[in-house]
């Protein structure tokens, strides 16, 4: 597969928009959705969750399975509440990055991403995180807010509460030296 670029991202979303034919919006979650708000760092794949009308779900996944395979994108449906506890009313701010025809897309809830990346704390996902802080995204004292509101249901989405500190902890050092 190759990189995600921008560009390539949203000639994928306008040619998959025109095989919608019902209201249906799709999410994006990861890497990907970052590039789109400027971030440097390639990314191999496209996180997504979608709300798809269910007489058209099935219609729906093949064209995005086709579209891929034209494009070489490397697609995966992350059920990102299976991951990581949603912070309270993440459904509010996902961001709408554009309309085509029927498809509405939007990136996930940025805190939600960021505390996803948290909780998996890889060194690139910690970038992630300081990225979406320096371009205003996100703000720190709502990023700790959130994260101090699902640090008691870590451990029941499979996160070691400790861990997950402890990646945290080290994104208020690197925050704070900026």
């Amino acid at each position: 597969m190759e990189p995600v670029t921008p560009d390539t991202l949203m000639t994928f979303l306008a040619r998959l928009g025109e095989r919608c034919d019902r209201e249906t919006r799709l999410y994006l979650l990861g890497g990907s959705g970052l590039r789109l708000l400027g971030s440097p760092r390639e990314t191999l794949d496209v996180d997504y969750t979608a709300d798809v009308p269910a007489e058209t779900a099935q219609a729906f996944r093949q064209a995005l399975a086709q579209l891929a395979d034209e494009f070489h994108l490397d697609l995966e449906e992350v059920p990102l509440a299976e991951f990581v506890p949603l912070p309270p009313l993440a459904h509010e701010r996902h961001r709408l990055i554009g309309r085509f025809g029927l498809l509405e897309v939007y990136l996930f809830d940025p805190y939600s991403i960021a505390l996803s990346k948290i909780a998996r704390g890889f060194e690139f996902d910690l970038e992630d995180v300081l990225f979406l802080l320096r371009i205003g995204a996100i703000e720190f004292a709502a990023l700790e807010q959130h994260f101090r509101a699902i640090l008691p249901r870590a451990a029941k989405a499979d996160i070691d509460p400790k861990e997950f500190q402890a990646c945290f902890l080290e994104i208020r050092q690197r925050y704070s030296q900026t």
